[in-house]
């Protein structure tokens, strides 16, 4: 990109960041501190000019200082909002600093000068006012953050040159914005009286927006007005300029449309951090991977999983639906294999479900929750998408959103095109559509997750929860909804209750689809299946026989007894035919 035209964007980018999410909650301050008796233009030119000589300066520190590099952004928010709030106490109360007496014993001596500066409209008071909101605006612009991060470093004169035409356009459009303020109240009669309503509500103002930006909350404003009205979000046409500019070019520190520099990903987005020792490597052929080895190359779905989770099954086909139709794009997919009970600790038990699965991606075992907690992840399942420069773009956690996922992929392997100059993937990724796999609806499931070991058996209704060891229970005639209870003798363990004979289990559920994590111990064992008292018949799950009402439970595995079409409130009675059946969880879809 070309000197005059990256320094005709910067003053664009100058106007337009007025229009910013990120400075309309602070327009009313600008409007409001310019705004006088009379038609005062000296003092509007005053509070917009150092403003943005602040903005200037700012960013020269920012850039020469490890200091100020080192300061966290809430100092400087604390500063910019304590000065408004001052301004505020002072526009409501301008005699307010003269009836405190202690102020000079605790050396506030500073702040009654600038309180009495600008609430006599002094240059000094001006000054302070515009300066105080510098920080905050220099966060606004695509065009601010490449001077920032890329131009200045590199070459130091045009970098000055770039951010001086910012500035000098920003406060451009704040003057004209203050300008226009002052002459609609002139117009209007409202701000002659320094004690009436307007400069009250100004001094209120002040009052809420200092809160605001010290509180943090600006960014969440500034979400909302973007989420709500697109039409203030400016930064599209600075990357448009930008991206048309970038079409004549070969810089490789320019964005192109929808791209961001390293810079703003690295404000928006955290460095994923790499897979921490795996027990295991499946589906590799045995060699080891690691995220460094894709690092600008690939992008990169990382997927917490564990093979007994309905949730996280319910998500894998929409992984190997993305896999399938994206890998030739440069999609990888890594499953991270989490294991919730002891069995999934099992290699042998985690590769049967690969194969069972159909999965086809490489998966590592995590069974000592290091990659889990280097990620700081939470939730089965949980999918990290992480872009060809390392950073996680995307995070969603549990199911459903595949749409918005799958738009995040393909967002990301535009941009890996882009870097690696495959121009002509980008039309076919962004207008590949999205996978179509029906989504299970969760929406009428009104029972818990229930675990059967002491570890989390809360819903034990005809036992002690949280106590082990054998004990013979009878299953009452009366039965609360979403409690299990037991029939005969079972051995109470941490993750399981373990059947020591002919045994019983019931439980009244709400939901469409009954799902049942166990095992047999030493071998398999027959379980017989009622759904309100009857034979399921045509409400057998996958792993029951209709004609039978039976399932045999052998492997360590989720295994489905009930279905439905509809969500309703239904009794299961689950007789376990013989000893050894391993009960852990009843789930529910």
């Amino acid at each position: 990109m070309g000197t005059m035209a990256l320094l005709f964007i910067a003053f664009v980018a100058g106007l337009l960041t007025v229009l910013a999410p990120c400075t309309l909650p602070l327009l009313p301050v600008i409007i409001g501190g310019s705004v006088s008796g009379e038609s005062n233009f000296r003092r509007a030119f005053v509070i917009a000019a150092s403003l943005g000589a602040s903005v200037f300066i700012f960013t020269l520190l920012l850039k020469a200082s490890t200091l100020f590099i080192n300061i966290p952004q809430s100092f400087w928010q604390i500063v910019s909002g304590g000065l408004l709030i001052i301004f505020g106490l002072v526009t409501l109360f301008p005699k307010l600093w003269d009836k405190f007496t202690f102020a000079n014993k605790i050396n506030l001596s500073g702040n009654r000068l600038l309180a009495q500066g600008y609430t006599r409209q002094s240059l000094f008071g001006d000054i302070i006012m515009g300066a105080a909101l510098g920080p905050v605006f220099s966060s606004c612009s695509p065009t601010y953050f490449i001077v920032l991060a890329t131009v200045l470093p590199v070459h130091p004169a045009e970098g000055v040159l770039y951010l001086l035409a910012y500035c000098v356009g920003l406060i451009l459009s704040l003057l004209a914005v203050s300008v226009v303020g002052q002459k609609i109240v002139t117009a209007l009669g409202i701000a002659s009286n320094p004690y009436g309503w307007f400069k009250r509500t100004i001094g209120a103002l002040f009052l809420i927006i200092g809160l605001i930006i010290i509180s943090g909350y600006s960014t969440e404003l500034e979400a909302n007005i973007l989420s709500h009205s697109g039409m203030f979000d400016v930064t599209q046409i600075e990357q448009r300029l930008l991206g048309s500019q970038n079409s004549n070019s070969t810089s490789s520190t320019t964005p192109m449309l929808g791209l961001l520099t390293s810079a703003e990903k690295a404000q928006q987005y955290q460095l994923a951090p790499e897979l921490v020792q795996p027990d295991s490597y499946l589906n590799t052929n045995g060699q080891p991977i690691s995220l460094a080895q894709y690092k600008g190359k690939d992008v990169v779905l990382v997927d917490f999983w564990t093979y007994s989770c309905i949730n996280c099954l319910r998500t894998l086909p929409y992984l190997e639906a993305w896999y399938s139709k994206y890998k030739d794009q440069g999609l990888v997919i890594i499953g991270v294999h989490t294991p919730e009970f002891a069995f999934e600790h099992v290699e042998s038990n985690v590769s049967d479900a690969i194969v069972r699965l159909g999965i086809k991606y490489p998966v590592v075992q995590d069974n000592e929750y290091k990659t889990w907690n280097a990620f700081g992840n939470e939730y089965w399942p949980n999918e990290y998408l992480i872009d060809i420069d390392g950073y996680v773009v995307d995070n969603h956690a549990g199911e459903g959103d595949y749409d918005k996922t799958e738009a995040a992929i393909q967002q990301a392997l535009a941009e890996r095109a882009v870097h690696l100059g495959i121009a002509t993937s980008t039309p076919a990724v962004l207008n590949a559509g999205t996978v179509n796999v029906p989504q299970a609806d969760l929406s009428g499931v009104q029972s818990p997750e229930t675990y059967f070991g002491y570890n989390r058996n809360q819903y034990f209704g005809n036992g002690t929860p949280g106590t082990s060891g054998v004990g013979t229970y009878t299953t009452p005639a009366t039965i609360a909804p979403n409690t299990f209870y037991l029939g005969g003798t079972w051995d109470i363990q941490a993750e399981f209750a373990e059947s020591q004979g002919p045994a019983e289990i019931t439980y009244e559920y709400d939901a469409s689809n009954l799902y049942f994590v166990a095992s047999g111990d030493g071998g398999p064992v027959q379980i017989q299946v009622l759904r309100d008292g009857k034979p399921v018949g045509q409400f057998a799950g996958a792993d029951v026989d209709p004609k039978t009402s039976t399932a045999t439970i052998q492997a360590n595995r989720l295994y489905h007894l009930l279905k439905d079409t509809t969500p309703g409130i239904h009794t299961i009675d689950i007789k376990v035919l013989g000893k050894g059946l391993e009960a852990y969880t009843f789930t529910f879809g």
